[in-house]
């Protein structure tokens, strides 16, 4: 029992070949994807650092691409709200009238005609907060016209926001009034002093 047959022996021999031949392929394979599987793994490692370092970059592009605007905005703003004082008055403007008016009546004397008292003490005061209400609606208008030639001397690519342009078309457009209602209000062309 202890001996084998030549054939037996032979038999076991052809099965001992043909599965490590069977087993040789299958590591080849495993060994393929593995290496597929490391460069695959290696690729998306790598895909992802560059998608990385594009976003940084990115980032770093936006941040040096320009002034995000903040300015232009509170320019625009600036300009829209001195339109405004411009054409409702100013407390400056009420301050420089009234004491226009005082320095009027103080240097008037009771004998004087009655159309040179009403030159100096209310002529004067109108004239000196229709210059007040000039200078807000020029400056205004300055700020305005600043605010729309921004873009020209800066980035080059970014354009203005939307709202940025309308306000300051705003503060413009305040100012052109108020300026030509000031210059109308000092050359007595509206509501001019009553004659005596």
């Amino acid at each position: 029992m202890a001996t084998k047959t030549a054939d037996e022996a032979g038999a076991e021999a052809t099965e001992a070949t043909e599965a490590a031949e069977a087993t040789e392929p299958l590591d080849d394979e495993a060994r393929a994807e593995g290496t597929d599987g490391a460069e695959s793994a290696d690729g998306a490692e790598s895909a992802d650092g560059a998608e990385a370092a594009g976003t940084e970059a990115g980032t770093e592009d936006v941040k040096e691409a320009g002034p995000s605007g903040v300015g232009q905005g509170a320019g625009a703003v600036v300009s829209a709200a001195l339109g405004l004082v411009s054409l409702s008055g100013s407390w400056l403007g009420t301050v420089a009238g009234a004491r226009e008016q005082l320095i009027g009546q103080l240097r008037t004397s009771t004998s004087a005609s009655v159309a040179q008292q009403i030159k100096e003490v209310y002529g004067d005061a109108w004239h000196t907060t229709a210059l007040w209400g000039g200078l807000f609606a020029l400056l205004a208008l300055i700020a305005g016209v600043v605010v729309l030639a921004r873009p020209a001397f800066g980035t080059q690519g970014r354009p203005q926001a939307p709202w940025i342009k309308s306000v300051a078309w705003a503060g413009v457009a305040l100012g052109v009034l108020g300026l030509l209602l000031a210059v109308l209000k000092y050359t007595d062309a509206l509501l001019a002093l009553p004659s005596a």
